[in-house]
């Protein structure tokens, strides 16, 4: 046996039991205000908690120097609830949940907003296009007390941003993402913010990114925009290509940075270290969001965020603990649902079946849990363990049981190492290569 102490006194549980939902549903104008008065990016960090007048201890995060980036069967509740054991600082996103799932499953709506309250400061991204639908939406999330509210217009997704849909096809219709901005912010009293990409197809040019920006910003409250330094291209290429053939073009970022000082960027895509994080913000970035790097390797990534980047203490805990922890919450909510989550759903793992003489993957293979060992010795026997502990375990706890052998202890109980090293210089010359600042004769032509 490799862990030790399962009746951890921990609460873990989900945000979304009658109980507390009813109470965040009483209290939701307290709930609300409170959130929204920490104005996350001002310039000294805010106070952990304070006390108003009613005796409701009010929660207060550092800024978003740090986000963990939405990512589709990735960030879900399962993910999230291992990041914030490894930092308790980094502002984690939701995977993009459907307006209209939102709302056609209005009284099912704790297995797709339930979260545990040690996940503050989380963000909801939504995704839509029918102004009705998101207005309902962030209506009927306002009772899971979320600190922020972000609308996907980045995913370059057939199936979200095919035919006009959504996604970064939102980019092509700054006045509709103004106007679904507005009707968001008028049904809740958190901030607002939008997640795109730098262009679409053959609108790609820095005017146009701007243009988006300047509209955007000008008619509806958003004043936080995370942008993802790639176009998007909607044709002939997949998802995944989309992560990689277009170029970043961080020049775009910055320049953004300049021709709207009075409002908040955050950066994304291609940085993958605390290096690269603090050299983003060392050129000018007001945040920065880590996706897949974050992902893959947990440990070393998420477990420098509280001291590499906000300069507070780590969270102190091994990963034998970390699992202690997650073993907690996993054996909370198996089976929550009927069948789901299953063991394999906590800890995200794929698996394959027969058909013919082919195996076909069910689901992706994606490993938040097992990724907690990557490169440590006895991480691959670890992951074959783990293909055999899915066929007869039946409980985290007996998972573990099956699989932790095959990690040395000297792993388990060893603090984080140091971070991997990045590209320092990743941005260094970000200056020189600035495009030419946005012209004002287009903004005046945009708002006539």
């Amino acid at each position: 046996m490799k862990l030790a102490g399962y009746s951890l006194a921990i609460s873990l549980t989900p945000i979304g039991s009658n109980v507390v939902k009813n109470s965040c549903r009483f209290s939701v104008g307290i709930c609300r205000r409170n959130l929204c008065s920490s104005r996350f990016f001002s310039a000294h960090a805010q106070k952990e908690q304070s006390r108003d007048k009613t005796g409701v201890v009010a929660k207060y995060y550092l800024p978003p120097w740090f986000s963990v980036a939405p990512m589709m069967d990735w960030t879900d509740n399962h993910y999230r609830t291992l990041a914030r054991l490894i930092s308790k600082h980094a502002w984690l996103y939701t995977e993009m949940i459907a307006a209209e799932t939102i709302v056609h499953q209005k009284d099912n709506l704790d297995r797709f907003l339930a979260y545990s309250p040690d996940q503050h400061p989380i963000v909801l991204q939504i995704g839509g296009s029918n102004m009705e639908s998101l207005a309902k939406a962030t209506e009927l999330a306002n009772a899971y007390c979320y600190d922020e509210i972000n609308l996907n217009c980045g995913c370059p997704s057939p199936k979200v941003a095919g035919h006009g849909c959504f996604g970064v096809s939102l980019m092509l219709d700054p006045k509709f993402v103004a106007e679904a901005m507005s009707a968001i912010a008028t049904n809740t009293n958190l901030p607002v913010s939008v997640k795109c990409r730098i262009g679409v197809d053959d609108h790609d040019s820095y005017n146009e990114l701007c243009d988006f920006i300047y509209k955007v910003s000008s008619l509806s409250p958003t004043k936080h925009f995370i942008i993802h330094s790639r176009k998007a291209l909607l044709n002939g290429i997949s998802p995944a290509e989309n992560r990689s053939i277009p170029p970043l073009k961080y020049e775009y970022f910055y320049g953004l940075l300049r021709d709207f000082p009075d409002l908040t960027f955050t950066i994304n895509g291609g940085i993958t270290s605390v290096d690269e994080v603090n050299a983003g913000r060392e050129a000018g970035a007001h945040g920065v969001m880590v996706g897949r790097a974050a992902y893959n390797n947990p440990w070393q990534i998420l477990g420098h965020v509280d001291t590499a980047i906000y300069g507070m203490p780590s969270c102190g805990l091994t990963r034998r603990q970390v699992l202690e922890k997650y073993l907690v919450y996993g054996d909370s909510v198996l089976g929550k649902y009927g069948r789901k989550p299953a063991v394999r759903d906590i800890v995200k793992y794929a698996h394959f079946s027969m058909k013919g003489s082919y195996f076909i993957l069910r689901v992706r293979r994606l490993e938040p849990l097992l990724n907690l060992f990557h490169s440590e010795p006895g991480n691959g026997l670890w992951k074959r363990k783990a293909d055999a502990a899915f066929r007869n375990c039946t409980t985290i706890n007996s998972f573990f049981e099956e699989t932790l052998v095959a990690i040395p202890d000297s792993v388990l109980d060893s603090p984080v190492a140091e971070p991997p090293l990045g590209r320092e210089d990743l941005f260094a010359n970000i200056q020189n290569l600035l495009p030419p600042p946005y012209r004002t004769r287009e903004k005046a032509a945009i708002c006539a």
